[in-house]
C-alpha cells in the first residue's frame, strides 16, 4: 500500500514540474501559452493577495503592452509599495509604473471611515458589499472627501450607499464610482 502512494505522489510531482518547465518555456519562445491568465487579470489577483489590502484601499491596474500602470488611494502606508513589487514579478512585465495615492493619515477621515462603515451596515442589505476578505465595494476617504469605489449587483443599491454616505456627519463630499456588474466593462 505504501508503494502505491509513493509511486502516485512521485508521478504527480513529475507531472507538475513537466507542466511548469513546459509554461517557462513558452514564455522563452516568445509564445504565452493559453492557459495562463492574461497580465491584468495577474496584476489584480496579485493586489487582492496583499496582506494590507483592506476595505478603504482601492487600487486601479492598466496594462500597456509590458507596462503596467498602478493607480488609486491607499490607507496602509506599505501597500504602495507592496503592489508595486507584487506585479514586478509577473512574467512578460517590463515596468511599472506606481501612481498610488497614500491618504494622509487622518483620525477625521478616520472618524468618517467608521461611522460610513456602521451606516452602511445598519442599511437594508448593503452590508454584503463590505463583508468577506476582498469586498466589492471600497470606501475611501481623503480629506472629508468620500469615494464609492466597487461593484453592485444592482442601481438601487449604488444609490442607496451614495445617499447613506452623503448622510455622514462632517464628510465635504461624496463621489459614487460604483458599477453596476451587468453594466461592467473589462
Amino acid at each position: 500500500m505504501k508503494s502505491i502512494i509513493k509511486l502516485f505522489l512521485m508521478a504527480a510531482a513529475f507531472l507538475t514540474l513537466a507542466g511548469t518547465a513546459a509554461n517557462a518555456q513558452g514564455f522563452v519562445t516568445g509564445k504565452r501559452p493559453a492557459n495562463l491568465k492574461s497580465i491584468e487579470d495577474q496584476a489584480y489577483h496579485r493586489i487582492l493577495m496583499l496582506p494590507n489590502y483592506g476595505l478603504y484601499d482601492a487600487i486601479t491596474v492598466r496594462v500597456e503592452g509590458s507596462t503596467i500602470i498602478l493607480g488609486g488611494s491607499t490607507r496602509s502606508l506599505s501597500t504602495r509599495k507592496d503592489a508595486e513589487r507584487a506585479v514586478k514579478r509577473i512574467p512578460g512585465v517590463d515596468r511599472v509604473v506606481n501612481n498610488i495615492r497614500e491618504l494622509p493619515l487622518s483620525s477625521f477621515d478616520d472618524q468618517i471611515r467608521r461611522q460610513l462603515t456602521s451606516q452602511i451596515f445598519r442599511t437594508g442589505g448593503l452590508s454584503r458589499y463590505l463583508q468577506g476578505v476582498n469586498p466589492p465595494v471600497r470606501l475611501i476617504v481623503d480629506n472629508g472627501r468620500i469615494s464609492l469605489e466597487g461593484y453592485v449587483d444592482n442601481r438601487a443599491d449604488a444609490n442607496t450607499m451614495y445617499m447613506v454616505a452623503r448622510g455622514i456627519p462632517g464628510s465635504f463630499g461624496v463621489e459614487n464610482h460604483l458599477v453596476v456588474k451587468n453594466d461592467r466593462v473589462r
